[in-house]
């Protein structure tokens, strides 16, 4: 299809260092990303037609989320409405591919939304390749209540998404983040969760102390993190839905920090610091279990388990300097990943299981990189005064991190960046923020 050709040339490289082939298959269209880039692909979002007087509210607003989701990834170019040829009236209209082609769409999405008495709200689409004159597959469509409609939205985008690049979508996905305010002096900071475009904000705790590293579980439904509420750091668990929190029940002596859920939902990873040290721990997240999975002088810290669970990637000085290490998820001898010039910290897997993020500081300068788990084909995504702690989209291709801005008055921001390298983007926030953890696609 010519389709493939056309978006071959026209995505940006998700994954440059890592060669991929585009292929035909049977069903709907797939694309492996391959080399690339020209320019992104143009696709028509024509305003979903709403179907009763009730809908009107929510298809305009429907359309523009699905239009700013694609067009945000650098992939796609939405074409401005006023250069439409064809008016889409019906969801059961044909489409005329020929005024289509006349604009250079090579994508077109198509939709209605239907509102009923009860306030549920249900969004059916269709996806049409240009070029082959046929749909992207069958439509599909989505139900649930008036106050979801951005999800919809969502939901929608990445299928479109997934139908023409063949990745998985990462649009219906949530951020939890640290949201700052006051003075840099005595900075309040308090945890906050919102679309992965920054919408939906909600606040999960108070500002009455100090906030750092949350982290979603594998089902999204709770949140680890550390607070300084007890005057040293702790890590809580937080259930999003009801806000319920309590402290893992560590040694009370102790202090823990930088925690992570294993991929079965249950174990927790995290520093443990005693008389000075700290080193690597395990547990079970509802208490016991207590597992050392280091023993050495030096700081251990920033922990991440492999997607499949058998291995930690963590950050460790025994080196000298701050450098990267693999080892057994249930203890062992570390090997060295890291190997250039700097320091690195805060690694973290993708979920693909195939590349590891990471911060570097090197000659004045942090950046944001990416490696193979065996430390090999090193590529750095950003430079800047102050750039840190990456966390990977759903999809394993794009990478949400914290930047700094220098002087007196430069405040954290969140950005996002491809793995190629490109399509940097400010995630929009009420204030200040810090400190992402993206979060699974919701279900």
């Amino acid at each position: 299809m010519r389709l493939i050709k056309a978006m071959t040339l026209a995505v940006l490289c998700l994954g440059a260092a890592f060669p991929a082939v585009a292929q035909e298959r049977s069903g709907p269209l797939r694309i492996e990303i391959t080399e690339g880039v020209i320019e992104p692909l143009p696709v028509a979002v024509p305003t979903f037609i709403a179907e009763n007087p009730a809908a009107q509210e929510f298809a305009e607003s429907i359309t523009r989320v699905i239009a700013a989701d694609l067009a945000g990834t650098g992939l796609f170019r939405e074409i401005p409405r006023d250069a439409f040829i064809s008016q889409v009236t019906s969801f059961d209209s044909t489409i005329q591919y020929s005024d289509w082609k006349a604009i250079n769409a090579q994508a077109v999405v198509t939709g209605a939304v239907s509102a009923a008495g009860d306030g549920r709200i249900t969004v059916k689409f269709r996806a049409f390749d240009v070029f082959a004159d046929a749909p992207l597959g069958d439509g599909l469509q989505f139900g649930g209540s008036s106050a979801s409609w951005r999800r919809m939205a969502h939901k929608v985008a990445d299928a479109v998404y997934s139908r023409i690049t063949g990745e998985g979508g990462y649009f219906d996905s949530r951020v939890v983040f640290v949201s700052e305010s006051g003075p840099k002096d005595a900075r309040l900071k308090r945890l906050g969760v919102m679309d992965y475009d920054g919408a939906n904000v909600q606040y999960l705790t108070d500002s009455s102390s100090i906030v750092l590293a949350p982290r979603f579980s594998p089902t999204g439904d709770r949140v680890l993190y550390t607070s300084y509420e007890t005057g040293s750091p702790r890590v809580f668990v937080l259930d999003v839905g009801t806000v319920q929190r309590r402290a893992l029940d560590v040694p009370a002596e102790s202090m823990t920090f930088a925690p992570r859920f294993g991929p079965d939902g249950q174990t927790v990873l995290f520093s443990l610091s005693e008389g000075g040290n700290s080193d690597l721990y395990s547990m079970n997240v509802n208490g016991g279990g207590l597992q050392r999975l280091t023993s050495a002088p030096s700081i251990e810290t920033a922990p991440d388990f492999s997607p499949d669970g058998s291995r930690i990637v963590f950050e460790s000085d025994r080196s000298g300097t701050q450098q990267l290490y693999v080892m057994p998820a249930g203890g062992g001898e570390p090997s060295r990943i890291s190997f250039g010039q700097g320091r690195y910290g805060t690694p973290v897997w993708s979920p693909r299981g195939d590349l590891i993020a990471f911060t570097k500081q090197n000659n004045g300068r942090f950046h944001i990189g990416v490696m193979r788990t065996d430390g090999s084909e090193e590529r750095l995504l950003t430079a800047s005064f102050l750039d840190e702690g990456p966390t990977w989209a759903p999809n394993g291709r794009v990478i949400m991190f914290t930047r700094g801005t220098q002087g007196a008055g430069g405040e954290p921001a969140l950005y996002s960046v491809d793995i190629s390298g490109r399509n940097l983007r400010r995630v929009p926030t009420e204030g200040p923020a810090s400190d992402p953890a993206w979060s699974p696609l919701l279900k």
